[in-house]
């Protein structure tokens, strides 16, 4: 794993400048532990008042540090697209395995399901459940009902792996030895699979926050949380560029984009070093 990041470093400048800029992101958000303030308390610190060297990123309309303020926002949005992102691999993983290697019904059955989470249109869900569930919709329910939305893309890519890996020389070995196939899919496949698995990771986290950011921003989210999305939310509803209060969107909105630039570059990046050819090619051979 060590050797992978080394020669992602030293042979790949895309993973090297995404690794740095989301890098800069977590440190910022991690900031957020040492936070001398409340991220819910209003009225705190004098509102309005520009970037200088006492308030970095300024205060709002809310009374509220944006430093301190944002640092809590982009945990949260990091921690959000963390959740969705491992719970959606967990759903891909077993769906795509067990419709690759068992095949057959089981396969006919579980594809049937996947195309119809594929045609589902996410947004108009999402809103509905917002109408739906009110207070009860925490971060964690959102996360969990996303990620039940978005694993049908990579679970049939990973399907399509366990496909060829079905019929390998080693699978055949395992059979015959005597393993069970939930062995031979978790043990035996699994490992094979991993690198898709982490690059799309990454891409889902990238649509996990931005639908999360579009949702907070149009109000169908807990608003009291400290997201990107409930920041960007707060500024429209007390006209930050009207009154003229710019850093309440302009910073946030620079920081979003440096993240997503630094996710994409390593959803780049990894997508490149998966593929044998494009990865000697990099390294010059």
């Amino acid at each position: 794993m060590f050797s992978i990041i080394r020669d992602l470093f030293k042979y790949n400048r895309e993973f090297a400048v995404g690794a740095v800029l989301l890098g800069l992101i977590v440190f910022f958000s991690i900031l957020s532990f040492f936070s001398p303030v409340d991220p819910t308390m209003l009225y705190i610190e004098v509102p309005d008042r520009p970037p200088s060297g006492e308030y970095w990123f300024g205060t709002n309309s809310r009374g509220q540090d944006m430093f301190w303020q944002l640092t809590f926002a982009f945990r949260n949005t990091l921690s959000f697209g963390l959740m969705v992102a491992a719970l959606s691999r967990v759903i891909s993983i077993v769906v795509g395995l067990l419709s690759g290697y068992i095949g057959g019904v089981v396969d006919r059955i579980l594809m049937f399901f996947n195309d119809i989470f594929v045609s589902l249109p996410i947004f108009p869900i999402l809103v509905l459940f917002y109408f739906v569930l009110r207070s009860d919709l925490t971060t964690f329910n959102l996360a969990l009902l996303m990620a039940c939305l978005g694993w049908p893309f990579d679970a049939r890519l990973i399907r399509s792996i366990a496909l060829g890996l079905r019929h390998r020389e080693f699978t055949r070995h395992a059979v015959f030895s005597g393993m069970s196939p939930a062995k031979i899919m978790f043990e035996e496949h699994l490992p094979y699979v991993m690198p898709i698995v982490f690059s799309t990771a990454i891409a889902n986290m990238i649509w996990a926050i931005g639908l999360e950011v579009t949702l907070a921003v149009l109000g169908f989210t807990n608003i009291n949380i400290p997201t990107v999305g409930t920041t960007l939310y707060w500024a429209i509803n007390h006209s930050a560029m009207v009154v003229g209060v710019w850093w309440w969107i302009v910073i946030p909105v620079i920081i979003i984009v440096m993240m997503f630039i630094g996710l994409f570059l390593l959803t780049v990046s990894l997508n490149e070093y998966i593929d044998p050819r494009s990865r000697l090619r990099r390294m010059g051979g």
